[in-house]
């Protein structure tokens, strides 16, 4: 009797051996095939280890790559530095816009191998760039910067003749002086402003230019509408209201009749 419940133990421990043995296996393998799924699902690709100013040279002490989802990899992403570094003594790549750290390098983002990088560059189709003459009363006090976007005033006339009119609305700066950094926000009083325009817009300001004196308003992330405006003129601000006529104060009296109250005025 003991000997064949001895041999019933111990063949109990011997499927659960296996049972475990057997589960523990597949538990193993799909984990490797789910850990194969998720390596499938990545791809290396290359980003910024550190902010690339507009124009600096693309260098591998600059560069790092990380793992992004396949799927939401994006047109133009270098998956490694042999297409984006120059081979030893070749001219290099240039950033064509300020690139922030941890950004992703897009052949967008880069110039050509040896290629020149310009202001020209930043702009958008069919549109040029322009220079305005500024100072610190006209430049919103220094606090314009590249990539702020301005309303452009013009002032002109004399004495009651004086007036304002906005000619331009919604206007891209796209350089302060020599500076052409986006990322650049450090206030400086500058000489001129350059803004990128049409070829209309830029006709409109080089009259405006010689006609008066440029003013220049910063608009709100959140301005998105622009209404016509009519101009302003000196004697719209200086219109001055006659004063009210004075006059006595009304002596009243109160008059009880019954139970009605009135007020009856003394003349």
């Amino acid at each position: 009797m003991r000997t064949k419940s001895l041999s019933l133990a111990l063949a109990g421990l011997m499927v659960a051996g296996g049972s475990t043995y057997l589960a523990s296996n597949l538990i193993n393998a799909h984990s490797a095939q789910a850990d194969t799924i998720a390596a499938d699902a990545l791809v290396q690709v290359v980003v910024a280890s550190q902010d690339i100013a507009f124009g600096q040279e693309i260098e591998s002490q600059s560069l790092t790559t990380i793992k992004w989802p396949r799927q939401a990899v994006p047109t133009g992403v270098f998956t490694g530095y042999e297409n984006l570094l120059p081979n030893p003594g070749d001219p290099g790549r240039r950033a064509r816009r300020a690139i922030a750290q941890g950004e992703l390098i897009l052949a967008n983002k880069v110039s050509k191998f040896g290629e020149k990088v310009t202001i020209v560059q930043t702009l958008g189709p069919n549109h040029r760039a322009m220079a305005v003459k500024v100072d610190a009363e006209t430049a919103v006090g220094g606090f314009v910067t590249p990539g702020d976007f301005v309303d452009i005033l013009l002032t002109q006339g004399r004495d009651e003749n004086l007036r304002a009119v906005t000619i331009l609305q919604n206007i891209r700066v796209i350089g302060v002086d020599q500076d052409a950094d986006e990322q650049s926000d450090t206030p400086e009083v500058a000489r001129t402003v350059t803004v990128e325009v049409t070829p209309e817009q830029g006709q409109r300001l080089a009259l405006a230019q010689e006609a008066g004196t440029l003013s220049l308003t910063l608009r709100t992330l959140e301005a998105t509408e622009d209404a016509p405006l009519d101009s302003i003129r000196l004697s719209d601000l200086m219109i001055e209201r006659s004063p009210l006529p004075v006059t006595d104060p009304v002596k009243t009296i109160k008059v009880r009749r019954g139970n009605i109250l009135t007020r009856e005025e003394i003349r």
